[in-house]
């Protein structure tokens, strides 16, 4: 066996088969595409390894590739890269997505609201061998994926200006908050990427996206602590209202709730709970 797998010919023999076969499925995808979606709702999964594993053939690979998106209200995974392309809006150089432990997870994310509203269409993955896919197959027909839970994500056309002037009068409150929340976030920050939900937290650039975190513990792997980055809406009533609370104890029971609130949209669990409830009884019962 380890003479065949070392062998020129059989190597031959299996880099021919491959490209005939991508080549077959290409024009099945193209010529058939009901039965190409029969073919991929069995062997999705196995083809979406096939960037991680296969390099030489990525490109090919990756025209095969099927998701869900936004863009259709619907689990299924029927949008290819290509397809995605084409509906790309005027000046839009970045293919957008979200990994989630669930399609409901990612299609409900806060993440996607100023997405839905700019009416920006973003891929929604939800099979845990999507982490690793996204790693590898990092740009389609010259244009990178994005992950929208991840870092600063730059909308185009916003008002870069306003922005500054807001995140410069908003100052206090962060720093605030970021010392509320010492030693459990990164940083804190002003976000333009919400239109309904008052906080998100976000993975900062240059870590492990937070989903991917949460399947490596799950398998029992030690990571290095990554704290995320706190996220607050500045149009938001309940940010509004934090700024104008004036007792040190409400203002941080404000601060944390909304924190906690935020990891729990994004898909994390709590350390404590029972705390959280405890919090946002107290809260509704000051509010009453």
């Amino acid at each position: 066996r380890e003479i065949l797998q070392d062998n020129r010919k059989v190597d031959a023999i299996r880099n021919a088969s491959t490209k005939r076969i991508l080549s077959m499925l290409e024009k099945l995808s193209t010529k058939d595409k009901e039965k190409y979606q029969q073919f991929w709702n069995e062997f999705g999964l196995v083809l979406k390894e096939g960037p991680i594993e296969d390099s030489m053939n990525k490109e090919a690979i990756a025209k095969l590739l099927r998701f869900s998106s936004t863009h259709i209200d619907s689990a299924d995974q029927t949008i290819s890269l290509a397809e995605y392309v084409e509906r790309m809006k005027e000046g839009q150089e970045k293919i957008y997505y979200i990994t989630a432990s669930s399609y409901n997870a990612a299609k409900h994310s806060p993440h996607l609201e100023i997405f839905r509203k700019k009416g920006y269409e973003v891929l929604l993955l939800s099979d845990r061998v999507d982490e690793w896919l996204v790693s590898y197959l990092m740009e389609f027909d010259g244009k990178s994926l994005q992950s929208v839970s991840k870092g600063d994500v730059a909308i185009e056309n916003e008002d870069k200006e306003d922005i500054k002037e807001q995140e410069k009068s908003l100052e206090p409150l962060l720093k605030q908050i970021e010392k509320i929340l010492e030693g459990k976030v990164k940083a804190v920050k002003l976000t333009h990427r919400l239109t309904d939900s008052p906080a998100c937290v976000v993975a900062d650039e240059n870590d492990m996206g937070l989903e991917m975190q949460r399947i490596l513990q799950a398998s029992g792997q030690q990571l290095p602590e990554m704290k995320p980055v706190f996220e607050i809406n500045p149009d938001h009533k309940l940010v509004q209202k934090l700024h104008d609370i004036t007792d040190d104890q409400l203002f941080s029971e404000w601060a944390h709730m909304l924190f906690e609130q935020a990891l729990l949209a994004e898909g994390g669990q709590l350390d404590n709970p029972a705390e959280f409830v405890r919090r946002v009884n107290t809260l509704l019962t000051n509010e009453a």
